[in-house]
């Protein structure tokens, strides 16, 4: 370790403790190069960077020079399966399979097959989340009449042994049905009233076959509880529209507006321009959100939902796991995804790109506190560029991540000059 990698090592050690923070001379998303304090956790202070010294304008304040190096709140990734990946087990071959319900069973089968727990596995992802700044996440989590509540107990106590370094939100995701898979609807009241934050849902049409059915106890339960919401929706066309409004309708009469997301959502790539605007209105006038994770011929239209006042927020969705091998948790990489497959091109385009797995996906998941301004929650993550635009666009490096004000990812070279 050199001498510089060694102060830098210390710095970390020194931000585990209550001693203050100061992250020197970086590049905030509006182009200005500032110093930022840090202390108790939040964004004590930020003001324009001092080129004339090298020293903390805070006496008690640990530096850390970086070289106008990019800042940005924590990423977020608003939808992944910890319980699914193959992270931290060896390399699986894909397998192909005819439907979503032959999927199903044969995933359970092969997660059985690879030797390791699930938490390892969500260990080792997580891991890899903290690594590439990502600080909030929403995983979705199966519960069925199989594994019951054990994957949902696995990834509570992944949820505690991050706490320090992750904030994780769980879903408890009825992957085989609720209409059609006896004893689910008590499972996930149950996950629910042990500490599931919100309750998910599977294609009511497409799966369950029946809509009411399915949709009657999902926002049945999220009512009694006080949790939110957010269903996979897979089915396409006009079907598929039908659910999403259905789904709308529903949030707006129990005053939902802001806690209910659906996932996915096809459907919306795959109709005419009027059953698109009557949808997007819908979903708009109910405060019903969109995720999307990107790699689709019938990805949701960006544009089109921005302009009906629809939030769209990102997430990873599946990461090297049985649904398939791709996937390495890096929400920068799927901003440029998503930015790919929506032909997003221009300054504007990258920096509403970056917002996906920023600001919109921090509202979405209620993370409060949320930004760059003092008094914000010091989750950040320093990145290898000078602007957004280039950090969607150029796949940089995370030089260094904070959780709690705490630094908790890459360390050694940060801040080596223009980053390499």
């Amino acid at each position: 370790m050199t001498d510089k990698e060694l102060r830098m090592r210390q710095s970390v050690d020194s931000s585990r403790t209550s001693t203050p923070v100061e992250l020197v001379n970086v590049t905030l998303p509006d182009g200005r190069r500032v110093d930022v304090l840090l202390r108790d956790g939040r964004i004590a202070s930020i003001d324009e960077h001092r080129p004339d010294t090298g020293k903390s304008a805070h006496g008690e304040a640990t530096s850390i020079q970086l070289d106008g190096a990019l800042l940005l709140p924590a990423l977020v990734d608003g939808h992944c399966h910890l319980d699914k990946t193959f992270f931290g087990a060896p390399w699986q071959p894909h397998r192909a399979a005819g439907s979503i319900r032959q999927r199903t069973v044969e995933e359970r089968a092969l997660r059985n097959e690879v030797g390791v727990s699930v938490a390892q596995r969500a260990t080792a992802l997580a891991n890899r989340m903290v690594s590439l700044g990502t600080g909030h996440i929403r995983s979705h989590v199966d519960i069925d009449p199989v594994g019951k509540l054990d994957g949902l107990h696995a990834l509570f106590e992944v949820r505690d042994a991050f706490r320090d370094r992750l904030g994780i939100q769980l879903v408890a995701f009825p992957q085989s049905g609720i209409v059609t898979a006896k004893g689910v609807a008590d499972l996930l009241d149950a996950a629910l009233s042990e500490g599931a934050d919100l309750i998910g849902g599977l294609d009511p049409a497409g799966f369950d076959g029946d809509v009411d059915g399915q949709l009657d106890i999902v926002f049945g339960l999220a009512d009694r509880h006080g949790s939110g919401i957010d269903i996979h929706l897979h089915d396409g066309g006009e079907v598929g529209t039908q659910q999403l409004r259905a789904i709308a309708e529903r949030t707006k009469a129990l005053g939902l507006s802001g806690r209910v997301a659906v996932s996915h959502a096809y459907a919306l790539g795959q109709i005419d321009e009027h059953e698109l605007a009557r949808t997007a209105a819908a979903l708009g006038a109910a405060g019903v959100a969109i995720m999307t994770n990107g790699p689709s011929r019938s990805m949701p239209p960006l544009r089109a939902l921005r302009e009906h006042g629809v939030r769209v927020f990102a997430g990873s969705d599946n990461i090297r796991d049985a649904w398939w091998p791709y996937g390495t948790a890096d929400m920068l990489e799927r901003a440029t995804i998503i930015g790919l497959q929506a032909e997003l091109m221009s300054d504007d385009d990258l920096k509403y790109a970056s917002s996906l797995i920023t600001d919109s996906a921090a509202e979405v998941l209620g993370i409060t506190d949320y930004g760059l301004h003092p008094g914000c929650r010091a989750d950040l993550v320093v990145i290898a560029a000078g602007s957004v635009p280039e950090a969607v666009a150029a796949h940089p490096e995370r030089l260094l991540v904070v959780h709690d004000g705490r630094v908790v990812g890459p360390v050694p070279g940060v801040g080596r000059a223009r980053w390499g």
